[in-house]
């Protein structure tokens, strides 16, 4: 995964395409149906955005990987070609990995549901930037909330 601006990505943009690729190989697909099919991959964990997909299915047709032609209701359907045949030939192993990567995405999400945990975390945010911004926030009160949030920390840790 790689950095940028702060947030994560699941898959550079090579592997996003090798991805993509794989998926049309299995039946001709839209970017919106390659979307909702990633999502479905990763039980729901991970779903590229359109500013990512796109791009990668523009350049899978520059590269003469994929094909695409109109369909009803004007969304252009991606079939892959001779040279995209070879393109996963010859990246098996890589695809195989990234397409594992996504299981393991979706059986983590199954085995634990962290909506509770995200809950609190926004609980826990809103409840700091009241306390942090109210009149009386001074030095000593956010030294008492790093301590809190250290001692928290720690406990989490060590369950």
């Amino acid at each position: 995964m790689s950095e940028r601006g702060g947030r994560r990505r699941f898959f550079d943009a090579g592997q996003l395409r090798l991805v993509l690729l794989k998926l049309i190989s299995m039946q001709p697909r839209h970017g919106y149906d390659l979307i909702r099919a990633v999502e479905e991959l990763t039980g729901g964990a991970y779903v590229p955005s359109p500013g990512v997909v796109y791009p990668a299915l523009s350049m899978l047709e520059d590269m003469n990987q994929v094909a695409g032609t109109e369909a009803e209701g004007g969304r252009k359907v991606f079939a892959i070609t001779a040279d995209g045949e070879a393109e996963l030939a010859a990246n098996a192993a890589m695809v195989t990995e990234l397409m594992a990567r996504l299981a393991a995405m979706a059986e983590m999400r199954e085995r634990v549901d962290t909506t509770p945990v995200e809950r609190a975390i926004g609980n826990l945010k809103m409840a700091l930037r009241g306390r942090l911004t109210a009149p009386d926030a001074d030095r000593k009160l956010a030294l008492e909330i790093a301590r809190i949030l250290d001692e928290a920390t720690q406990k989490i840790e060590r369950s």
